[in-house]
């Protein structure tokens, strides 16, 4: 299994990025960029593979409306060269708020743009002449009639470069599991993943391409590693109320939907209602305290090394985890950590 990191820059950027050297040390194996209305992810990203030496770097992840579909394959297979062929393309939906909110662009057909979007990126990388005739993009473009059909002037390190789709709803995850060379689910429940997800990830892999490998499946958690570190487990209450309860609209919410697929029906339309009244807080009461124990590796070492166990049984070939320590020598601690309890 690969270890793998979420960035966290809250303290600053510059400052985390200097320390990712001690975590690469340590055996973490990639290293994940978000990019939802903050810096964008890309000047970060080469600014990593300029510090990193072995480091894998992904997108986690690069919306899909926010660039045309052939700059994000020439992004990705810049940030490859610059990291001489340690890049990973995440890619995902994001949602309605971000997208039409923030980038003013209609949040319309996610699943037929990423499906087109990995077609165009692939050809793109290939250097093949870029002839496209979509749904959704047309390359070239009708236009004024000059536009013509052209290829990267550059070499790719890789004519493949890998591509992650983050995605939990059945059809998505499908598509993950046909195109993509791996799948990022968020509060991935390993005893559940089957019921949710087994049928989608049948169908893909019923038409994935031999080429392709195994698919990577990544799955998120909080790590901390102890006999009194369950108290932790309480600051994950904010968050999952916001996406259960906050991030959408009654019935156009992919993570409350999610909940309620997990058999937590009834707790996700409470949830969801008190978030939505503005009653933040009770609605993060209301989240199972079940629910983010066992999505979660914090624990003592038997807990946690159980729940790597059902995480590899369920299907998972990368854990992206986000360590829990109070200094940056306790976070590095624990991702040695972790790093010995996959490779048991």
């Amino acid at each position: 299994m690969r270890i793998g990191m979420a960035l966290s820059y809250s303290g600053g950027f510059k400052e985390t990025v200097a320390e990712l050297a001690d975590y690469e040390k340590a055996g973490l194996d990639i290293v994940f960029v978000a990019e939802a209305y903050s810096f964008d992810a890309v000047s970060q990203m080469g600014y990593i593979a300029a510090k990193t030496e072995t480091l894998q770097i992904a997108s986690g992840i690069l919306p899909i409306y926010s660039r045309t579909p052939t700059l994000l394959a020439m992004t990705a297979a810049g940030l490859d060269y610059v990291s001489d062929g340690r890049f990973t393309l995440g890619l995902g939906a994001s949602g309605p708020q971000v997208i039409e909110g923030f980038h003013g662009v209609p949040y319309t057909a996610p699943l037929a743009r990423t499906r087109e979007i990995i077609e165009i990126c692939r050809k793109v990388w290939r250097r093949e002449k870029l002839e496209h005739q979509g749904k959704h993009y047309s390359m070239p473009l009708e236009g004024t009639k000059l536009g013509k059909p052209l290829k990267l002037i550059n070499h790719p390190v890789r004519d493949r470069i890998p591509i992650v789709v983050a995605a939990i709803g059945p059809q998505n995850v499908e598509l993950a599991a046909e195109l993509a060379e791996g799948w990022e689910p968020i509060f991935y429940l390993p005893e559940k993943a089957a019921d949710v997800w087994g049928p989608s990830l049948a169908a893909g892999k019923a038409r994935r391409a031999p080429e392709l490998g195994e698919l990577d499946v990544i799955a998120q958690a909080t790590l901390a590693i102890g006999d009194d570190v369950g108290g932790l487990l309480e600051f994950g209450r904010p968050m999952a109320a916001l996406y259960i309860g906050g991030m959408g609209a009654k019935g156009k919410n992919f993570y409350n939907d999610l909940a309620r697929r997990y058999g937590y029906e009834k707790e996700a339309e409470r949830i969801q209602d008190l978030y939505l009244d503005g009653k933040k807080d009770e609605a993060a009461a209301l989240v199972p305290h079940e629910l983010l124990e066992n999505m979660s590796l914090i624990g003592p070492e038997g807990f946690v090394r159980d729940r790597i166990q059902a995480m590899r049984e369920s299907g998972v070939t990368t854990i992206n985890v986000t360590p829990a320590g109070a200094t940056h020598a306790d976070r590095v601690a624990l991702i040695e950590k972790i790093k010995e309890l996959t490779s048991e």
